[in-house]
């Protein structure tokens, strides 16, 4: 469960003010809203890569406001994957694991794991130089899902891809969905995709950027 009261966060001369939101536990939420209106911004709090001026956010019933991003149990997913340019698949899929203190041989498990249910094992010894947008979108939520997060945050992770790739990524979404009980805040301006992959939708709107909340189906 992500459970956010009365969050303020500030980016710049921006700011987001008495954000109410709650996504049940294992529930797949999608966060709407025009350009400019604070959507990476409250995302990158909960991930804890933006400080809350005020306000609290939990993770079930642990509080996780002031933690740092690698205790806070995480998944991320960024606008651009934020693959490493000079490091293997492989690497790339231990990384989470390697900085959170576990063993060689269990990060390496865990990387050849989670390649294996992405369709990725084939590009273990690879650099992501000449991949395709669909592989670097798997390696970059393979990365995410590598430490087995209890929240998943996604921002815009299929924007930059063509509608089939979109499609192959949405069915892989789903299917590590039936898999894996984490809880999801997705942000898309794609009301298809929001509707296909949303248990729920939010949408920050108006110049407060009040939270609408709303079912997606």
């Amino acid at each position: 469960m992500i459970n956010i009261k009365d969050l303020s966060v500030r980016a710049g001369d921006f700011r987001l003010s008495n954000v109410n939101l709650r996504v049940p536990k294992s529930a797949y939420a999608v966060l709407m809203g025009k350009t400019g209106c604070g959507k990476t911004t409250l995302l990158e709090c909960v991930c804890g890569l933006k400080r809350a001026v005020a306000g609290s956010i939990y993770f079930d019933d642990h509080e996780v406001t002031n933690l740092r991003p690698a205790e806070r149990g995480v998944g991320y997913v960024p606008q651009d994957g934020a693959i490493f340019s000079t490091m293997k698949v492989s690497d790339q899929l231990a990384f989470g694991p390697s900085v959170r203190g576990w063993e060689k041989s269990e990060a390496k498990l865990r990387s050849e794991e989670i390649a294996d249910e992405l369709g990725i094992g084939y590009l273990m010894n690879r650099y992501p130089a000449g991949l395709s947008g669909g592989e670097r979108q798997r390696i970059a939520l393979g990365r995410a899902l590598s430490c087995r997060p209890q929240v998943l945050c996604l921002d815009e992770p299929l924007s930059a891809l063509d509608d089939d790739t979109k499609d192959e990524i949405c069915e892989l979404i789903e299917r590590l969905r039936r898999n894996h009980p984490f809880t999801a805040l997705h942000i898309t301006h794609s009301r298809a995709e929001a509707e296909r992959l949303g248990d729920m939708i939010f949408k920050i709107e108006g110049n407060d950027c009040l939270l609408v909340e709303g079912q997606a189906n």
